[in-house]
């Protein structure tokens, strides 16, 4: 079992960051699983502001890990997606980066995708 922190991003380019604690995850869950799970959270936990409820999320990406190193852009890691970006069937335990106190970003690829391609803040 896991403590797992997921980052919803909203907007990269305004930083619209919204931070859930996981509790006992059990690592043997698969990707697409363990986003079930974040999705229904999502509706159900109080004190999740409406534009958050009603974004549609669609990936997972592994931001840091404990005591790993955490990356230069304060929104997302914008490196190594081929290894970072969890495949839907894999175990999360199976996921390079996924263990005990680790950091994902739950986002919409398309707003990576674009964000990604130009990383400019907006204010």
């Amino acid at each position: 079992m896991a403590t797992l922190t997921v980052r919803l991003i909203r907007s990269f380019e305004h930083r619209n960051i919204k931070p859930l604690v996981f509790r006992n995850v059990d690592l043997e869950l698969t990707t697409k699983e363990f986003i079930r799970l974040i999705n229904k959270e999502i509706q159900e936990r109080p004190g999740i502001p409406p534009p958050f409820k009603k974004y549609s999320y669609d990936t997972l990406k592994v931001l840091h890990s404990a005591h790993g190193t955490k990356p230069n852009d304060l929104v997302i890691n914008l490196e190594d997606d081929d290894i970072l970006i969890l495949e839907e069937d894999t175990r999360l335990r199976d996921c390079r980066g996924v263990a005990h106190e680790t950091e994902l970003s739950y986002f919409k690829r398309e707003d990576y995708d674009k964000y990604k391609a130009n990383p400019t803040l907006k204010w």
